[in-house]
């Protein structure tokens, strides 16, 4: 190894351990997969064993109220709980008002549908719906629209890799919602919970690993006001 190729194989860690702390925030770690499960596995275990739409949507919506509160006790991120309270509340409105516990899971494999067909769109409008997501968590904003293509082709193929994952998925879950029985679906939809996202989120890790740096335009601004700052002082002190 020369002494050119050290600094660029340092600046990869960097960008490499930047990338999974970013995702790491961005979809919530091992503790959002976990809340995101637990609601429906407990939904479905009940269901299987009582055939009670309302005992076991009460108990779902109940521990999803339940991650809410021990997150605000521990002053942790809100964002991925709350989602899943809405999300699990929504599905037991559904479910109760038509009396179908098969609809308990509908919201949820329609919000999947309507992601799915939003990383594709914005994707093909060129404005990947990951870079959105992931562009102010990296400090970047939108600057790899026009000052980054590398990034922006990242996050192209990430948001392709999401876009395709997610429509396998419900080409899976829709079929069985006409045709299998409650308990057939849900426990396919809680086994398809976690490897699809796994599956993209290590796609998105690859893809922006090998992508340039971001441009943190943040540091960017924060340096041009200093610089204003210093100007301003030098001409004061000229004068």
């Amino acid at each position: 190894m020369t002494s050119l190729d050290k600094p660029t194989e340092d600046a990869q860690q960097d960008s490499r351990a930047v990338t999974e702390a970013a995702l790491f925030e961005a979809f919530g770690g091992v503790r959002g997969m976990v809340e995101t499960v637990v609601p429906g596995l407990l939904f479905v275990t009940i269901y299987t064993i009582n055939k009670d739409l309302h005992s076991a949507a009460i108990a779902a919506l109940a521990v999803s109220l339940l991650l809410v509160v021990v997150r605000l006790v521990k002053r942790d991120t809100m964002k991925h709980a709350f989602s899943g309270v809405f999300g699990v509340a929504f599905g037991v409105v559904f479910a109760m008002m038509t009396g179908n516990a098969k609809d308990f899971y509908l919201p949820g494999m329609l919000y999947t549908l309507g992601l799915a067909l939003a990383y594709i769109i914005t994707t093909l409008a060129g404005v990947p719906l990951l870079g959105l997501i992931l562009g102010p968590v990296f400090k970047e904003n939108l600057s790899w629209r026009t000052r980054n293509p590398g990034r922006k082709k990242a996050y192209a193929k990430a948001s392709w890799a999401w876009g395709l994952i997610l429509l396998a998925k419900c080409a899976i879950l829709f079929p069985l919602y006409w045709w299998a029985d409650t308990t057939q679906l849900g426990w396919v939809l809680v086994a398809l919970k976690i490897p699809p996202f796994l599956l993209a989120v290590w796609l998105t890790w690859v893809f922006l690993a090998k992508a340039p740096a971001p441009i943190d335009v943040f540091a960017e601004m924060e340096a041009e006001e200093r610089a204003a700052e210093e100007r301003k002082a030098a001409a004061a002190s000229g004068e």
